[in-house]
């Protein structure tokens, strides 16, 4: 064999495995790229290559470890209920429509997704103790509503027949959430401590007519189960494109704005709202939310 045919064999070999490499990477650009969540929206698609001047950063996914609590060191708890109005302007997150980043849906629209899923579980909203698991049944009739029927006269034949409508669901509608946490004084932290234990979407129901009727409860979420879920899509950050967090890091580091509707009691087993009027409402919840926070000072004064 010549030195000039050993050359040739070896440029074939090598353009052979340029050839398959190229076809390789050909083939992986079908799928996402590393580090991109499942988007939850139809409207957007994941994207084939890296879209931007630098190469996004995923975040590792997994949410902020909870420091373990033991009953002894617990020398004050306070279960609390709160709401988030996502219509005042520190909880825009939750009716920012998504991006490429987000996950291209509402917040809402991410929960309902991972529920659809059976990533995570949906609790019936009679109660906030997680009691009854939803059906999937249950999670649409939730989500768009009864399947109304109507019966129309067939202009043809002159026969009645039944006509089934049925409800999109529209996010917009999704304007509270419910949440349900405790406060603790950990004495071995030697700070208080708060953790939630539920979440639950608030929907807007209005009639055939367009009149608001109310608002309900759509479901109930146990939080510690689905804060691997929040650690997956990042939260939509107006002042910065690089500081992103996730949904996890959002409503550990109470990025939200709240107020206080009920707390555990042996006098008032209602809502403030329920027996008092709007402001009474609003200034007995700054005055437990106040409590609250002068208790941690208090604990260590005494």
């Amino acid at each position: 064999m010549t030195i000039l045919h050993s050359y040739r064999l070896a440029l074939a070999t090598a353009l052979l495995f340029a050839g398959n490499a190229a076809f390789a990477q050909g083939g992986a650009s079908d799928a996402p790229l590393p580090g991109s969540q499942q988007f939850v929206n139809k409207d957007w698609l994941p994207s084939r290559t890296n879209d931007g001047v630098l190469d996004r950063v995923p975040h590792l996914s997994q949410p902020i470890p909870w420091q373990p609590i033991r009953p002894d060191d617990v020398l004050w708890k306070k279960r609390v209920w709160r709401e988030i109005d996502t219509r005042e302007k520190p909880n825009i997150a939750f009716r920012y429509a998504g991006d490429e980043n987000t996950g291209g849906g509402m917040f809402i629209e991410i929960l309902i997704d991972a529920i659809k899923r059976g990533k995570i579980k949906a609790y019936k909203s009679f109660d906030d103790r997680f009691t009854t698991i939803m059906t999937k049944d249950d999670i649409m009739e939730s989500v768009a509503g009864k399947v109304d029927t109507q019966v129309i006269t067939d202009p043809v034949s002159g026969t009645e027949v039944t006509k089934y409508i049925n409800h999109d669901f529209n996010p917009e509608t999704i304007t509270k959430y419910r949440i349900k946490e405790d406060w603790i004084f950990d004495r071995n932290q030697g700070q208080m401590v708060v953790r939630i234990i539920g979440l639950a979407p608030v929907k807007d129901i209005f009639g055939d007519d367009g009149v608001y009727r109310g608002s309900q409860a759509m479901f109930w979420l146990f939080y510690p189960d689905i804060r691997g879920l929040l650690a997956q899509y990042e939260v939509y950050n107006p002042l910065n494109d690089v500081a992103r967090y996730t949904w996890d890091e959002f409503f550990e580091s109470r990025q939200f704005a709240s107020r206080i509707t009920k707390v555990s009691s042996p006098f008032v087993n209602q809502q403030f709202k329920d027996n008092m009027s709007p402001m009474e409402s609003l200034y007995e919840s700054q005055r437990t939310a106040d409590e609250i926070f002068n208790k941690e000072h208090d604990m260590w004064v005494y």
